[in-house]
């Protein structure tokens, strides 16, 4: 209780009961200011990842389109012998092909 004043004890009551509501309500705002600062940081920082994601899409876009531009501005032939050395398939055209003259010996019924 304060010392005796002129003032009604009530009102001293009243203002010394509101001083401490904002005192102790000082650290429950505080931590909701944290946690507000945590939660916009976090979806700042998922803003930045989609960002991110998408750059490297529109990137891989490019790089697909340059590579279908330069397969289509090279000589069909040379096309040809370009997509047989990076796919390796000459080897399994070989095979296709052994196999495919085999079997014409199998069914020929001419043969031995």
């Amino acid at each position: 209780m304060a010392y005796p004043t002129a003032v009604n004890n009530q009102i001293t009551d009243a203002v010394t009961q509101s001083n401490v509501k904002v005192i102790a309500e000082g650290p429950a705002f505080a931590m909701g200011s944290m946690y507000q600062s945590a939660a916009h940081s976090t979806g700042l920082l998922f803003e930045n990842a989609i960002a991110s994601q998408q750059q490297q899409t529109s990137l891989a876009q490019a790089a697909a389109n340059q590579g279908v531009m330069q397969i289509y501005s090279l000589d069909t032939t040379a096309a040809a012998g370009a997509t047989e050395k990076i796919a390796q398939t000459g080897v399994s055209d070989n095979l296709t092909s052994l196999m495919t003259v085999l079997q014409s010996f199998k069914s020929n019924p001419y043969g031995p």
